[in-house]
């Protein structure tokens, strides 16, 4: 017996079979057919097991509603989660479901970020989601709430809820306030720069170190944490202004309040994440991320929960619809502003609702409240007069998308970069080139590095890390040692939200499968173009083949482990480095 149908799952034509789990059977299937409760009287083993953890009789009548927890004192991102379940556990009861709380792993890409251990970051997306959809999966949860507050939780999360495709909602656990001065995360990373330049003193890089960071909450620029939650607002999957509230506050404490409810009716009327999350609404949350000036990993994270809710979305896609996008808000890392004050102007509600007026965002697309997109956004009040964060259309930071798609023969299957135009359009130099991010960034901060180099960090992609790192590191450093304008890194790694400068990171295919990145030399001289989108190798097809010819693949870092079981599993990050596409 099915528990929903799964007729809005999408098969690719041609291509890969999607494994459709909609097709489990949910908490109210299993009480009918596994005889939990026949007229409340027949008792089974799974009755007694739930008693222990709090049921009453009337409990057991009740729809079950999973709430995926990512609460960890590993990051300070999550610290403050476990409160959030409960208030959601709490507001679940009262609109008459029985929450249950669970958890789920969290690592911190800030905290493990130039280190060996960044290579389980993105790992970790792909185990969240495998565990949303084993623990909710296993106990037949009618509904599922999540609560998620770093970078790989997010889409982590989305994915578990979409491999289920129960009625399901996304709450994000809110930004951090800013440090003394409006230092963050990335303020920490760029002070290393400065200090190796000889700009900051060992006080002031002290300093720094211990007040950018103030307390609970994600990363607070646009960075990586905040663009995700605002493409999974834009995408219909978290109730309004979810993306825009402080991570301690009493605003956060209603949302959390009011998705008991929402859930409840969410499944009263059977609409799942199949119903909301659409073709037309990943593009509107394409559209919301390119207005924000969003991370890169957008990119990638949006591919993956597409592909997981078997949407057609494709790289090229991106190209299509940053052409008629542009840029619009003034936030860190590239900008002025933080995710703190976009907050206190109205959030992202506001900017959805000029799109929506423009006729670029799709306002018939169903979202978690039960309502369209037009109709959550019918009354919401227009940003304040004088505000300089969100720039008019008239007037945009750049007239198309930041993320631009590259590619050329050092990048036959694309690449992402992420260029505002602050870095200029283009960039030609000589490839100074690294095997790893830790000998680049040894080499910006001893003075290896000069003007006019284009920096290459290879063996650094999904498989080849394995597991993709984020180069924060090298490009603070960069950025640190006033070097912004004058250097180009490329890498089949990827960048933290935080990242800024000319930078191109997703190259495919990467070094370990044998992509022409595997056989750039030092001295070889790229040149990139964000106008015509291409990314060149100066070298002739025919000595590009002699050296390929001549490339040996490399033994595989690990053989045992996540990290094996991921480089043997991972698909492309052309196409979101999903671990599920190819088996």
């Amino acid at each position: 017996m099915l528990c929903h149908s799964a007729h809005n799952w999408r098969s690719k034509p041609n291509k890969s079979k999607i494994n459709v789990v909609g097709i489990l059977m949910n908490n109210k299937d299993l009480r009918k057919y596994s005889k939990l409760v026949v007229d409340g009287v027949e008792q089974a083993p799974s009755r007694s097991m739930l008693r222990a953890v709090g049921f009453e009789d009337a409990d057991f009548k009740k729809p079950q509603i999973g709430i995926a927890s990512t609460w960890s004192m590993v990051t300070p991102c999550n610290m403050h989660i476990n409160k959030l379940a409960e208030d959601v556990n709490e507001a679940a009861d009262a609109a008459g479901g029985k929450g249950i709380i669970y958890n789920c792993i969290t690592i911190s890409d800030g905290i493990s970020m130039g280190t060996e251990g960044m290579k389980y970051s993105l790992v970790s997306r792909e185990v969240i989601a495998d565990s949303v959809e084993t623990v909710s999966g296993c106990m037949g949860h009618d509904g599922i709430i999540t609560i998620g507050g770093c970078d790989k939780n997010m889409p982590g999360l989305l994915m578990g809820m979409s491999r289920l495709n129960r009625p399901s909602i996304f709450i994000y656990g809110g930004t951090i306030q800013p440090g003394p001065n409006h230092t963050n995360i990335v303020s920490v990373f760029e002070a290393v720069g400065e200090h190796a330049a000889g700009k900051v003193s060992d006080i002031e890089l002290k300093n720094i170190e211990e007040t950018a960071i103030p307390g609970p909450g994600s990363c607070g620029g646009m960075y990586t944490a905040n663009t995700m939650a605002s493409a999974i607002e834009a995408l219909g999957m978290s109730l309004p202004n979810s993306s825009a509230q402080d991570a301690i506050s009493q605003e956060k404490v209603n949302d959390c309040k009011n998705a008991g409810e929402a859930i409840m009716h969410l499944i009263e009327h059977d609409i799942k994440p199949s119903d909301i999350m659409t073709r037309s609404a990943f593009e509107n949350a394409i559209k919301v991320v390119i207005a924000l000036g969003g991370s890169t990993n957008a990119v990638l994270h949006l591919l993956a929960m597409a592909y997981t809710m078997g949407v057609e979305l494709e790289l090229d896609d991106f190209t299509t619809i940053g052409k008629k996008t542009p840029m619009l808000a003034d936030l860190k890392p590239s900008g002025k502003y933080l995710m703190s004050e976009l907050i206190k102007i109205g959030g992202i509600q506001p900017l959805m609702k000029r799109m929506l007026e423009a006729g670029m965002l799709d306002g018939s697309c169903m979202t978690v409240t039960g309502k369209t997109m037009a109709e959550n956004l019918a009354s919401v009040a227009p940003y304040p007069e004088g505000q300089d964060i969100i720039r008019p259309f008239d007037n945009p930071i750049k007239k198309d998308s930041h993320l631009v798609i590259l590619k050329g023969n050092l990048a036959p299957t694309g690449a992402v970069a992420k260029i505002t135009g602050k870095e200029g359009l283009s960039f030609t130099g000589s490839a100074r080139v690294y095997e790893s991010e830790e000998d680049c960034l040894a080499g910006v901060l001893d003075g290896t590095v000069v003007k006019g180099d284009v920096l290459v960090i290879r063996y650094e992609g999904p498989k080849g890390a394995p597991g993709m790192r984020e180069m924060l590191s090298p490009t603070s450093a960069i950025m640190g040692k006033g070097l912004g304008e004058d250097i180009a890194l490329i890498t089949d790694g990827r960048f933290s939200g935080g990242s800024h400068g000319f930078v191109v990171g997703h190259v495919t295919p990467e070094a370990i499968e044998g992509g022409p990145i595997a056989i750039v030399e030092t001295g070889d001289r790229i040149s990139i173009d964000a106008e015509t989108n291409e990314v060149k190798l100066d070298l002739s097809d025919e000595e590009i083949a002699a050296r390929l010819a001549k490339w040996k693949k490399p033994a595989a870092r690990y053989t045992r482990g996540v990290l094996a079981k991921f480089a043997a599993s991972v698909a492309s990050a052309s196409e979101g480095a999903v671990t599920d596409k190819y088996l």
